[in-house]
């Protein structure tokens, strides 16, 4: 690489000395004059700063180089300029260091820090103010019109990769796209730059390096979180497979707002888990998948009785495998190795109607066997996964006869009372078969004995299998073909144990 001549270099540090701030008329004319020349120069200088291995390596072979660029960057001519800013803020980029080894690289990258952020502030003293004060130009306009212009410039070299390695050069690109995501850390909430922000997160590197400044993600991750940052989705998912730490903490936030306002969240949570994005990431990225099924699990372990967190799972479970059938039907079958995961994660639209029963006969099946050699609340969580087929097993009960809703009525019970906390599996199962039995005469029978309502009253308001008696009650409701005058009848004289069981279930909650 040849050498910079000496007289050069004195004769653009003197010209940058000369116009600073481009504050009088003759140095605005100059400045503007010598543009075409100044963009040769300052591409020679870029191309010597790309052949250095160390902002050090640059600062003892160039020492005019940090002074020259900084007076530049004030001078509002020179940073209006399109060509002239992309080579300055490469030339500034080429000096940050992603692992400062000393007090020279260190106080380069602080120094770089505040150059950037002073190009774009709209604070009294930045470029913005000289412009306005000594050309007359609103200050805003010069602060939106310099901002968008960075950030296409900065979008464009990151989404072509230009920001990379030159054959000459042993440092890594990455060096360039942290000090861009450095310079990012204050503007991230700022629309104008979420474009860059996307460009980003979904760049990809071939040295396994992280290209990112910590400071970058946790500032991207908040702001998206509190909704202050709109980003296309995959930019999104980028993030996440950038810092596991930012999914799980979109994982906790999505568990919030479910759990603290449930009434409102409940009514749209299709809606709310889709809109988290949590689902498409996890069809996306089986590692992000993996996290987010921990999450679920360890939440549920210790919120065992919480039907919001089922219904979650179960939504979310549902939400998953919808985009991994659209994404590739053939495709998805083959991801799902385990006999047991594809016959219970099928999905309604999988499975004709009159199959219920014969599929859902293989899944009481299979939950059997497996909970004879694996931990029964991993075989639990399965089940919440695909809370949809016990949401079919609750509706089926309603028109089937005695024999065919055993496996049926096991799902229901191993569903609501997975373990055996204070109470046996067995009197559950009784629990659930006396309350179905009684359901049947008061909603299938022309004219039910009345003495068959205390039963069900007892059984809701003892607390024992509140959740399982309602569930059933209200899918008899529901499906039963009685008539709604009968409906409304049975509704009307268990309405105060239905409340009361209500209450408690707050209070349980």
């Amino acid at each position: 690489m040849a050498v910079i001549p000496e007289l050069q270099v004195t004769f653009w540090m003197d010209k940058a000395v000369t116009w600073g701030q481009a504050t009088s008329l003759s140095a605005r004319l100059d400045t503007t004059k010598h543009l075409n020349s100044l963009r040769s120069f300052l591409q020679q200088l870029l191309e010597k700063l790309q052949s250095m291995s160390s902002t050090a390596e640059a600062m003892k072979n160039l020492p005019f180089v940090g002074q020259f660029l900084g007076r530049l960057c004030w001078n509002p001519y020179v940073t209006a300029d399109g060509e002239s800013s992309r080579l300055l803020l490469q030339c500034v980029w080429h000096l940050y260091s992603v692992n400062p080894q000393n007090a020279v690289e260190r106080r380069a990258n602080e120094w770089i820090q505040n150059l950037l952020y002073h190009l774009t502030s709209e604070e009294e003293g930045s470029v913005g103010h000289a412009l306005e004060k000594h050309s007359g130009s609103l200050n805003q306009h010069y602060y939106s019109e310099t901002l968008k212009k960075m950030v296409a410039l900065l979008t464009e070299e990151v989404s072509m990769n230009r920001i990379s390695s030159t054959p000459f050069t042993e440092r890594c690109s990455c060096n360039r796209l942290r000090a861009v995501s450095v310079a990012c850390v204050p503007l991230v909430t700022c629309p104008l730059v979420a474009p860059l922000t996307g460009a980003l997160l979904k760049h990809q590197v071939s040295c396994g390096c992280s290209h990112l400044s910590e400071e970058f993600i946790e500032a991207v991750s908040t702001a998206w979180l509190s909704k202050k940052l709109v980003i296309e989705d995959l930019a999104v998912i980028a993030l996440w497979c950038h810092s596991l730490s930012s999914l799980e903490r979109a994982v906790l936030s999505l568990l919030e707002s479910v759990l603290s306002d449930q009434g409102s969240v409940m009514q749209s949570l299709e809606k709310t888990v889709t809109d988290s994005l949590l689902p498409k990431a996890s069809a996306l990225h089986c590692h992000l998948s993996l996290l987010v099924n921990d999450v679920f699990r360890n939440v549920l372990m210790t919120m065992e009785e919480n039907l919001a967190v089922r219904s979650l799972i179960q939504v979310f479970t549902a939400c998953f495998l919808q985009i991994r059938t659209d994404q590739n039907p053939e495709v998805r079958a083959a991801s799902i190795l385990h006999s047991v995961k594809y016959t219970m994660f099928s999905l309604f639209t999988e499975v004709p109607k009159q199959a219920w029963l014969q599929h859902l006969r293989w899944i009481r099946e299979l939950v059997q066997e497996i909970l004879q050699r694996r931990a029964v609340f991993e075989t639990w969580f399965l089940l919440v996964q695909c809370g949809h087929w016990v949401d079919a097993a609750a509706e089926l009960l309603v028109s089937v006869g005695s024999e065919e809703s055993e496996p049926l009525l096991f799902l229901l019970t191993f569903y609501h009372h997975p373990t055996n906390r204070g109470h046996q599996n067995t009197q559950q199962t009784m629990v659930a078969r006396e309350a179905w039995s009684h359901l049947r005469i008061l909603f299938l029978t022309h004219t039910p004995p009345p003495e068959k309502l205390s039963p069900v009253q007892e059984l809701l308001s003892s607390m024992f299998s509140t959740n399982l008696v309602l569930r059933l009650l209200l899918n008899f409701a529901v499906f039963s073909q009685a008539s709604a005058s009968s409906v409304s009848e049975v509704i009307q004289k268990v309405n105060y144990c239905i409340q009361l069981v209500e209450s408690k279930m707050h209070e349980s909650d």
